[in-house]
């Protein structure tokens, strides 16, 4: 086994260039570069600009940018220097990873733990009215868009304003309760449809408020972020413990006299699992990536989000920061699921 995470370490190199050259390339192939918005302005010192090309090395050629930008990140780890803010590309990058990665593993959580509880109580009562249901339910969150039930969520909440506007007018008992919580509530907004905190008060705020003003606006984003994979996981461990269920060394287990429970989770559970541990290695990208929609709508500070900005300011470095993220995210993604895999089948070894 050791062997094998060294082995699969030591591939991650010629992925990680390989990669990197390829969207460095790519990305200076684009038209102009970070310094031709300044020169649009009639007042644009050339030389004033030409120096500054020459201070961030975009005179040199790609190759040498390239190779320069990675000899900083194997000496020092300095992913280099953001034009725009003019500041190292670490101190930009590294709030909105983990303002990302706090929204996808919680939803990434609660999609597994909600997924396969789900799955199994559907496949041990097939065509029962249960099942009925959530498979309706399933398919339902299949066929809805991402951006369609982000704006029914939104509708959602802004149609309980009013109503909680007129228990802030009232005496009502539980009033003190909701008040206790964000200056968003006592607005009358049931949860925060944007931003990640309350701006006006949080700073204000001791730590454990400030913890649970971030949880009040994480809410909604991830909801949503939840059900757009829930839905097809729970279809994958339904149909998986279906197969496994009529096969002949479950009959053998019941023959035995095993409870259904142990058939039922340590037979055929850990069997069929296989293809939902295998998919770990590209879940935790996709979220990354496909909490983008989720972070503009609710103006979540992530990925995705600032990802774009640095695109549309061509700064350069911030960009090939994030991708190095992305593709790093991929590569560990894939080893950590082929590790779980051999931990849950005792058929696959490697060596």
């Amino acid at each position: 086994m050791l062997q094998f995470i060294a082995k699969r370490l030591l591939q991650i190199i010629p992925t990680f260039i390989g990669a990197t050259l390829l969207a460095f390339v790519i990305i200076q192939l684009t038209p102009g570069d970070f310094t031709d918005r300044f020169a649009l302005d009639p007042n644009a010192d050339a030389a004033q600009l030409e120096r500054l090309r020459v201070n961030f090395g975009l005179d040199q050629p790609v190759i040498i940018q390239y190779f320069r930008w990675v000899w900083g990140i194997i000496s020092s780890g300095y992913l280099g220097e953001s034009f725009t803010y003019r500041a190292p590309v670490g101190t930009i990058i590294v709030p909105l990873i983990y303002n990302s990665l706090s929204l996808v593993m919680i939803s990434l959580v609660l999609t597994y733990v909600l997924a396969i509880p789900i799955g199994v109580y559907q496949a041990t009562r097939q065509y029962s009215n249960g099942d009925k249901a959530l498979s309706f339910l399933s398919i339902m969150g299949l066929a809805l868009p991402n951006f369609f039930f982000i704006l029914l969520l939104i509708v959602g909440v802004l149609s309980f304003q009013a109503g909680l506007r007129q228990v802030y007018q009232s005496d009502a008992w539980y009033k003190p309760i909701l008040e206790f919580f964000t200056y968003d509530l006592k607005n009358g907004l049931w949860f925060p449809v944007g931003g990640m905190r309350t701006t006006e008060i949080y700073d204000s705020l001791p730590w454990w408020q400030q913890m649970i003003d971030r949880a009040w606006h994480l809410i909604l984003p991830t909801i949503v972020v939840t059900t757009s994979g829930l839905s097809s996981l729970v279809r994958v461990v339904r149909g998986q413990m279906l197969d496994f269920l009529q096969a002949d060394f479950i009959r053998t287990a019941r023959a035995k006299g095993l409870s259904e429970r142990i058939v039922t989770y340590k037979h055929v559970l850990r069997n069929a699992i296989g293809p939902v541990v295998s998919g770990l290695g590209t879940i935790l990208p996709e979220l990354v990536t496909g909490a983008g929609l989720v972070e503009f709508v609710y103006r979540w500070p992530g990925i995705t989000p600032g990802f774009v900005t640095a695109i549309q300011q061509q700064d350069l470095y911030v960009v090939m920061g994030l991708l190095v993220l992305s593709a790093i995210l991929l590569m560990i993604g894939n080893l950590v699921s082929d590790l779980l895999l051999a931990f849950v089948d005792p058929r696959i070894r490697y060596s």
